[in-house]
């Protein structure tokens, strides 16, 4: 996020700089393995896979994910993209643990709802 909007947001510039600085950019990722445990890691707010060998995934292992927290995936490679979530947890409907697609160069946000019946959530937009 850039820090003009922030502060365009009436937040003072230096805290603007401070805030904006806490957003990081995963570039250049090259998806791995055809199951969660074998997914290359995705811990950035935004990340970029440039490279997706066929059936291949990542997996969402940042910090705690606390309700409201999202994450931006850009699928820049030649096949789909499985995201996984972090272990024990769900994306949408798929049951936990299991990938959600991503089209060759299509992008989702996935964002994290909280815990719903034990089990962490999160929904794609």
């Amino acid at each position: 996020m850039r820090t003009s909007k922030i502060v365009g947001a009436g937040i003072a510039p230096m805290a603007a700089a401070v805030i904006a600085s806490g957003f990081d950019i995963q570039n250049n990722v090259t998806a791995t393995g055809t199951t969660q445990s074998g997914a290359a890691a995705a811990y950035a707010d935004t990340v970029i896979v440039t490279t997706t060998p066929a059936s291949s995934g990542v997996v969402m292992s940042g910090p705690a994910y606390a309700p409201g927290d999202d994450q931006f995936f850009q699928n820049a490679g030649a096949n789909a993209l499985l995201i996984y979530p972090p272990v024990g947890s769900q994306i949408n409907a798929l049951g936990v643990n299991a990938g959600f697609s991503v089209a060759a160069a299509a992008s989702v946000i996935v964002k994290c709802a909280g815990v719903i019946g034990g089990v962490q959530q999160f929904y794609t937009k």
